[in-house]
């Protein structure tokens, strides 16, 4: 089938890329010309794993293409994915303008051939009825009142598909081809029965890690359903994190493990241990902005989320708990030098928005601490250069230089493999604090160092 995606951020470059390795032909568009020709190039803009090589094996196999022109997309496609970024407002909503631009634009370019639009950003729920009437205005202003000759078959010729995403950075190219679920939410059979087609082979398992399972679920619901099913995915998420941290800081005061505590309960069937960790709380572009978009969403109609609102405060809470370790541990923080191992929000990404680290960082800096870090993708990608207040080391050794303490702040793979006797040795204090309860506690123990996990008094 004939694809273009329209946006290629973290969503839209994934889905684009995906979509043209099970077999679609792809134009991804974007405004942005200079992105275009370093896509066209053949490099990725973003960090994820395996992104880069499949890209430029479907562009040399003639299946993907990139393009900073709309109307070409638009000509080409007969699928539409709408997947520009929806990032939240100070009010807690999310800003739909480019949303609200793009659909406009397409009304601008559609022809007499069917479409379908599909909402892949994450949208407040009742945006397909909005994004209908943006490309029906898109319409009106391209043919006014003279119009072609049949201007209402023209009208009605394209539905609206909300097609949410569940991809995890880091893992979103397995994730694509491994889906959970697939949920498409429309009122027309035809849309329905187009986009089944186009994800066939991923239902069907034939990209899959293991091809012998079950077909993929498909959700077939109403648009606002759909638009509902994302967001309460990710609340529960978000709300399932801050739960098990609050916990953790019960058990740092009873004394319990938290990690001992986690599997007991996960072994439950009903609460299952994903999302169990305990740590430094939840951060990146999605649950923040998703979780505050549903709290907004229920306000407007008169609804008090309780539950979220309490989630979001003890998250922001947890951000500090390794500040408060530091301060039991050194006591005065004002001289001392606290090296941070990793910014990220999660391993395998080169994401810093609403990184647990940024606000670590600042309250560290208030506090009069002098602060490093080392991360795998930032100390080597220059993209450092947007932080303030850290000075950031090319390798952990010298991450280590006498600093007072080090603080896991992402739970990069790399870390489990660090030679900490010799950074042991080059730090001033031999305290650790694990903010993810990620490194093995005896080893480092035996390394000489102090060990100050989360919940694991």
């Amino acid at each position: 089938m004939r694809v273009c995606v329209i946006g290629t951020g973290y969503v839209g470059l994934v889905t684009g890329v995906c979509l043209a390795q099970i077999g679609h032909q792809v134009i991804c568009v974007d405004n942005n010309e200079e992105k275009v020709k370093l896509m066209k190039a053949g490099q990725s803009p973003i960090y994820e794993p395996g992104l880069s090589e499949l890209m430029v094996s479907n562009m040399q196999a003639g299946r993907l293409d990139f393009s900073s022109d709309l109307a070409q997309g638009v000509q080409h496609g007969e699928i539409l994915f709408i997947a520009v970024g929806t990032p939240a407002l100070p009010t807690g909503e999310s800003d739909t303008r480019y949303v609200e631009a793009v659909a406009r634009g397409i009304g601008a370019h559609l022809d007499e051939s069917y479409r379908v639009i599909v909402n892949k950003s994450t949208v407040p729920i009742g945006s397909g009825d909005w994004v209908r009437m943006i490309v029906l205005e898109g319409l009106k202003e391209r043919y006014g009142a003279t119009g072609p000759g049949d201007k209402k078959a023209l009208v009605e010729n394209f539905d609206v598909v909300s097609n949410p995403e569940f991809l995890r950075e880091g893992s979103a190219v397995y994730d694509t081809f491994n889906p959970d679920r697939i949920v498409l939410g429309s009122n027309s059979d035809k849309a329905i029965a187009l986009m089944q087609d186009l994800y066939q082979p991923l239902v069907n398992r034939q990209f899959a890690e293991d091809p012998s399972l079950p077909p993929v679920p498909v959700v077939v619901t109403d648009l606002s359903s759909a638009e509902m099913i994302k967001y309460a995915a990710n609340a529960f998420l978000a709300t399932k994190i801050s739960f098990i941290n609050e916990v953790a800081n019960i058990c740092d005061r009873v004394g319990a493990d938290v990690t001992q505590v986690s599997r007991g309960i996960g072994l439950d069937s009903r609460i299952g241990s994903k999302f169990l960790q305990a740590g430094i709380g939840w951060g990146g572009s999605c649950f923040p902005k998703d979780v505050s978009a549903l709290i907004h969403t229920a306000a407007d109609y008169g609804y008090t989320t309780e539950i979220l609102k309490a989630a979001v405060n003890v998250n922001q809470h947890q951000r500090l708990i390794v500040v408060e370790k530091l301060q039991q541990e050194l006591k005065i923080l004002k001289g001392k030098i606290i090296g941070l191992l990793g910014l990220t929000f999660k391993p395998d990404t080169d994401d810093m928005r609403d990184a647990p680290a940024l606000g670590i960082i600042d309250q560290l800096n208030r506090l009069g601490a002098k602060v490093k870090a080392y991360d795998p993708i930032v100390s080597q990608s220059g993209l450092s250069h947007g932080l303030s207040g850290v000075h950031i080391e090319t390798n952990p050794e010298m991450l280590a230089d006498d600093c007072d303490a080090l603080v896991l702040i992402t739970e990069w793979q790399e870390f489990l493999r660090l030679d900490f006797d010799k950074m042991r040795q080059r730090m001033h204090h031999a305290l650790i604090i694990d903010g993810r309860n990620f490194l093995d506690k005896a080893q480092l123990q035996q390394s000489g160092f102090h060990y100050v996990g989360i919940g694991r008094n």
